[in-house]
């Protein structure tokens, strides 16, 4: 598997930019970490090893990023609009940063699939949902949708991006609604332990899409299922399965 690491001064994060990639071929995955997760945290729990043969085979690209959460949501230390304002900062290096470099990558524009798990999920469907351009499919694994369990009660203009429910209430007809409506949104929460918030903010999201003509897979696991990597090894591979297949009819039909 050709792997490599790519590191740069961000001028937004005004810290060192560490991407990892995995592969030479296939459709762009960006992975977003769960909280305060590094870059190398979704090899170092054997996520990578799970989707080895998709990346061997040239089906599948992957980019893991550092998580910011802990500048933003998780930093105690702040306010609640500071937080808001630093996480900003964080999708803007991602939007003017990231992107450029996982284009210039694969060679050209395409659409780049986000992934998460637990926080990394919230990231990643917010992010499918504000640039639905630049994510073309999301697949989320154990997400908290509403920023409130976060934040409390505070709530401005940028906590309301940043919360997928938030957001999706806030979304009124027009070109982004229509954008996101020609994506693929994939979510996936279990039923066992740990993953009660989850749950709940899964199950929350289905009458949010349905409202607003967004089709979207709410995919429930078992009671078995947990909150937790061994479960998210299992969903990862099952999904990109899809995203593959998916991928093979539309190259067919054109």
């Amino acid at each position: 598997m050709n792997v490599e690491y790519h590191e740069w001064n961000s001028i937004r994060l005004d810290a060192k930019a560490q991407i990892k990639v995995y592969g030479y071929w296939g459709f762009p995955l960006l992975v977003f970490p769960c909280a305060g997760g590094s870059f190398f945290e979704f090899e170092d729990f054997g996520m990578v090893e799970t989707i080895r043969e998709f990346i061997e085979a040239g089906k599948l690209k992957v980019f893991t990023v550092q998580s910011w959460d802990s500048k933003s949501w998780l930093n105690n230390s702040i306010s609640f609009s500071e937080r808001a304002r630093n996480h900003e900062i964080y999708v803007d290096y991602i939007t003017s940063e990231v992107v450029p470099f996982i284009h210039s990558h694969m060679g050209g524009k395409q659409g780049i699939t986000a992934f998460g798990c637990s926080l990394g999920a919230m990231h990643s469907l917010s992010f499918a949902l504000r640039f639905p351009e630049i994510f073309t499919s999301v697949i989320a694994l154990s997400g908290i949708y509403r920023l409130s369990r976060l934040v409390g009660d505070y709530k401005d203009e940028l906590t309301v991006r940043s919360s997928p429910i938030d957001f999706l209430e806030s979304l009124i007809e027009g070109p982004l609604i229509q954008k996101i409506r020609e994506n693929s949104l994939t979510i996936c929460c279990g039923q066992g332990a740990w993953e009660n918030e989850s749950l709940e903010d899964t199950l929350a999201l289905p009458p949010l899409f349905e409202k607003r003509a967004i089709p979207a897979w709410i995919d429930l696991w078992g009671k078995d299922v947990s909150h937790d990597w061994p479960w998210w090894r299992k969903q990862l591979p099952y999904f990109i399965q899809k995203c593959v297949e998916k991928n093979n009819k539309r190259n067919m039909s054109h």
